[in-house]
């Protein structure tokens, strides 16, 4: 299936369900829809970090800490975490992400999606989809902080990743 026919849950202000549309109509009228943001970690604790393939609906060619995607329609934050971590891995048999915060990500200019961060441990080997990813590798988080200002990051990984070390230093 064409990603842009993938079926979508329209979302308002408090995360209700008002609509279902088409992923390329929901990118196309700026509406707002539900996302899962998924930081996998290996057993030594690193980060794994990819750049988008250029052929991505959005943000193409960026790169970004997290895997993940678009909640489909009638699909729950959880099962939408633990189907894009293993389809963005290239895996199956991952436990079950374990979710840490949901935020609104509104970028002012049309992209506004509710979005709900996770975390998992990935102790496979892994093998991302190649029309998803562009290169991989897993990183120290001393590695990933030098690399924000070298690389070009998708902004709401960012957002993401901002309210990710707020959290965690709340803790």
């Amino acid at each position: 299936m064409n990603p842009a026919d993938e079926i979508l849950d329209i979302v308002d202000d408090n995360d209700r369900v008002l609509a279902q549309v088409p992923r390329g109509e929901a990118y196309a009228r700026g509406l707002r829809h539900r996302c899962v943001f998924i930081q996998a970690r290996d057993a030594a604790g690193r980060l794994f970090v990819h750049r988008r393939t250029p052929t991505k609906l959005v943000f193409p060619s960026l790169y970004d800490m997290f895997v993940g995607g678009v909640v489909g329609a009638g699909e729950s934050y959880d099962e939408a975490a633990l189907r894009e971590a293993e389809e963005e891995l290239g895996v199956s048999g991952l436990p079950r992400p374990e979710f840490l915060f949901k935020f609104l990500y509104d970028d002012g200019a049309g992209k506004s999606w509710w979005s709900a961060v996770y975390e998992v441990r990935c102790d496979l080997p892994v093998d991302p989809q190649a029309e998803e990813v562009q290169w991989h590798d897993f990183l120290t988080p001393d590695e990933v902080e030098r690399r924000l200002g070298e690389w070009e990051w998708v902004p709401d990984g960012m957002a993401a990743y901002e309210r990710l070390r707020a959290f965690r230093a709340a803790r």
